[in-house]
């Protein structure tokens, strides 16, 4: 076992995710098909200078707050495709509340688009009459049922509400995290949030196990196409294939961008009068390089803005985990933090050099998104060609991205022997067919110093507990590793944690 120190560059970890596979077939098709005429609008779109949507609503609907927009029901048995006997239903989500930003919806069938007409008493709520005070509101969004737990049973499995954001769950999941088609300039002054204008879905054959969505997106710096050809399961499967067309050079710009809530785990829960052990949707960050090494950075509730990226050559993809299962590490009878999926991006064709960049911004509060992780490209984007990329993204309950490396489960801090020492405790695991007295651990810091490095089995988990105190007293910043050797070669995924907090 050692304590070893790097040069705080090593937060520059984990990128290019570079030429991993062609662009699938289903993807290639979608841009062939009904999806070049999504790419022409857009294209027609970034010729023009930016227009923010605006349709006005009256206050009875614009002031509605978070519960009254969530009694705002569309009526199940007004589903489209419900009378047709077809595997995918849509309901709509009207315009109100935090929801005011109008988008058309189109039904697709025989390669022609069909409005999806807005009609009030589709709508029911105790609070007012949609048809009464609105009846030409309009659509805020979308969501999707069908049977993925049940044959019996039409279940929300996916929805796209809200600039553009979407997310999806697993089979027997909840919903947690969410993606977006795109950030730009996430922590930073100036942020852009480019939203949906307008979606287009194709009418799905009987007995089909995907659906097709594409959509038009529009924002003050580009315009863009995507499709989104999505097969819910275990994982639910997202594949993407989107085109930008910049109006201006895109130098903030963050692809495959997923957003997801941490307020605290295990080293800030002492910050905190709350009976909950932990509050988050995610619990870290997880790249994985191409010749199969892993990082799990842990995340963090930040006193201050923090903004890192991690960049490598070859890297095989990055994801928002959570890796916390057990309802005993939140005792939480109502959010179900524990049934929160993870997210994967794993990218299809050549993205180029770049680096995913982790934004972790403070939250006083579990309704706060404040994690932010994409991949931005090295150069910016230019506004003289379209710009096409293509990724799979996942939503799981299990690892996202399966190694033959042992997990991090779980890690802890608290007060060491003595001050400023503090006591980590990493638990890795579980670890299979080894023999923990083969193994040893390898803990490194940019900055402060280490002591007390110890490895002991932890028969509970199946795995090896590793702890050390650090003290960080004199470092400004400092990088946190720690993993475990055999024979001087990594076994397991690298813990990751930045210090201070």
């Amino acid at each position: 076992m050692r304590a070893s120190r790097t040069g705080i560059a090593r937060r520059e970890l984990v990128a290019g995710l570079a030429a991993l596979a062609a662009i699938p077939a289903p993807a290639a098709a979608r841009a062939r098909g009904f999806g070049e005429r999504v790419r022409r609008k857009a294209r027609a779109l970034a010729r023009r200078p930016y227009a923010a949507p605006h349709r006005p609503l009256p206050s009875e609907l614009a002031g509605l707050d978070y519960d009254g927009y969530r009694e705002l029901r569309f009526r199940s048995e007004r589903a489209v495709w419900r009378d047709l006997g077809l595997p995918f239903q849509l309901q709509m989500f009207p315009r109100a509340g935090l929801h005011i930003r109008p988008v058309e919806l189109f039904e697709v069938v025989d390669g022609e688009a069909r409005p999806i007409p807005y009609r009030a008493d589709d709508f029911t709520s105790r609070r007012l009459d949609p048809t009464a005070v609105a009846p030409d509101a309009g659509f805020a969004g979308f969501r999707i049922h069908a049977p993925i737990n049940d044959p019996a049973r039409f279940d929300e499995f996916a929805v796209f509400l809200g600039a553009s954001y979407f997310r999806a769950v697993p089979r027997g999941g909840v919903y947690g995290l969410s993606a977006r088609a795109i950030e730009v300039g996430s922590g930073e002054p100036g942020e852009e949030f480019p939203g949906f204008r307008a979606f287009y879905v194709e009418r799905p054959a009987p007995g089909h196990a995907s659906l097709t969505v594409h959509a038009l997106l529009d924002g003050p710096s580009l315009a863009g196409a995507y499709s989104f050809l999505i097969t819910p399961g275990e994982p639910t499967v997202f594949d993407v294939a989107a085109t930008l067309y910049p109006r201006t050079p895109l130098a903030r710009a963050g692809l495959a961008p997923l957003t997801s809530m941490f307020l605290y785990g295990p080293g800030e829960a002492h910050a905190f009068d709350d009976f909950r052990p932990q509050v988050h949707d995610s619990d870290g960050l997880l790249l994985a390089r191409a010749e199969g090494g892993r990082e799990w950075r842990a995340l963090c509730n930040p006193r201050s803005v923090q903004i890192s990226r991690f960049t490598e050559p070859a890297a095989g993809g990055f994801g928002l985990t959570q890796r916390q299962r057990s309802f005993e590490a939140f005792q939480d009878l109502e959010a179900h933090y524990h049934r929160r999926p993870s997210a994967w991006v794993e990218p299809r064709g050549a993205w180029g050099p770049g680096a995913v960049q982790l934004v972790e911004l403070p939250a006083r509060g579990e309704g706060e998104d404040n994690i932010v992780a994409s991949w931005r490209p090295a150069q910016p984007i230019p506004a003289d060609a379209p710009f096409e990329y293509a990724y799979r993204l996942s939503w799981t309950a299990a690892d996202p991205s399966p190694a033959p490396l042992v997990p991090v489960a779980a890690w802890r801090a608290g007060r060491g022997d003595a001050e400023p020492w503090r006591r980590f405790v990493v638990e890795f695991g579980p670890v299979e067919g080894a023999n923990l007295s083969e193994l040893a651990a390898d803990v490194e810091v940019s900055a402060g110093a280490v002591r007390h490095v110890t490895l002991q089995p932890n028969p509970n988990r199946r795995g090896a507990r590793l702890t050390f105190e650090f003290n960080g007293e004199a470092a400004a910043g400092a990088e946190l590793r720690a993993r475990l050797l055999r024979t001087g070669r990594p076994v397991s995924e690298d813990w990751i944690r930045r210090w201070p907090a």
